[in-house]
């Protein structure tokens, strides 16, 4: 790089505590939708009650487009606004959120919206809505033949096959559970016996099918990510490694990965503002590259990216 290169630096947002990002290109921009850790807790647990978006265009400017959905949007449901996902299909903007439902679990809610920023109207009911704990962090992706896929899910993984309107799913075949295997996600810490945690992040990339997530190590208290890889969008899975270390001052991490404008990046989060901590975290970038064969190897946390001219 040339000395007149332009750097940006980690966290990217430094006026408030942002979790789990979420990058979505369109067009010459890269949108990011980010949870929001409040900075009073309540009950000394996570506290999230909106979910908001950032953009640009160069990755070192960035313009805050404010809470862009909340809670108060959502008549069904009472806490936990926790991590999203974005896409467009048709003109329209769909955000996939997790919120705690009144009186039940853990579901997923569905914002849409006519701008990448908002503001989103919920669907009115939960997209997914098993009854039990497991139905967070919902990740999207439509495959080049046009079908759409939402994974999700803490311990488990599973998945639903969407339908063109993108705000419901085929019944028929339901809600698929991935098999939780070590071939799949190595042996690990977490419930399943595996180190797949939560947090996935489904794409595509030169006819490979990724799965990152956060991951448990053996005998790991700290989040790390890994990722697994297919021919497959519905596996079987094979684990391929680990992608970020567990280093970072705070119990979780949350993997976002997108191409834009020619390079690769990988947001995270951590604790590194003034008042980090477990609740509240921080969102970061990392530039990185694919190998040859499409392996990745670690990423390491750094502390700036370079501007895109």
């Amino acid at each position: 790089m040339s000395e007149t290169t332009i750097f940006g630096t980690n966290p990217i947002i430094k006026n408030i505590y942002t979790a789990d990002p979420a990058p979505m290109v369109y067009g010459d921009t890269l949108y990011l939708y980010t949870t929001h850790d409040e900075d009073e807790l309540e009950n000394d647990f996570y506290t999230m009650k909106d979910w908001r978006c950032f953009s640009t265009k160069d990755m070192v400017n960035w313009t805050d487009h404010g809470a862009i959905f909340s809670l108060d949007d959502i008549a069904w449901a009472d806490s936990r606004a926790w991590a999203p996902q974005a896409v467009e299909r048709n003109g329209k903007y769909y955000l996939y959120c997790p919120v705690h439902k009144t009186n039940g679990g853990m579901a997923i809610a569905v914002g849409i919206s006519d701008s990448p920023t908002g503001p989103f109207k919920d669907l009115g009911h939960p997209l997914v809505d098993e009854g039990d704990w497991n139905d967070i962090d919902p990740t999207v992706f439509i495959d080049d033949d046009g079908q759409a896929y939402l994974y999700f899910g803490n311990p488990e993984l599973r998945y639903v096959l969407l339908n063109e309107d993108m705000i419901s799913y085929d019944r028929e075949l339901g809600v698929v559970k991935i098999p939780m295997t070590e071939e799949s996600f190595a042996k690990g810490s977490h419930d399943t016996g595996t180190t797949y945690g939560e947090g996935p992040w489904f794409y595509k990339r030169e006819g490979l099918y990724y799965m990152v997530y956060a991951a448990f190590g053996l005998g790991k208290q700290n989040e790390h990510l890994a990722y697994s890889t297919s021919i497959s969008p519905t596996g079987p899975w094979v684990y391929g490694g680990v992608l970020m270390t567990e280093e970072g001052g705070v119990f979780t991490n949350h993997p976002g990965i997108c191409d834009f404008k020619g390079h690769s990046y990988l947001f995270y989060h951590t604790g590194e503002l003034p008042g980090g901590s477990l609740f509240h975290r921080s969102v970061c970038v990392a530039e990185f590259n694919y190998n040859e064969d499409g392996t990745i190897n670690v990423i390491d946390k750094c502390n700036k990216v370079a501007m895109i001219k």
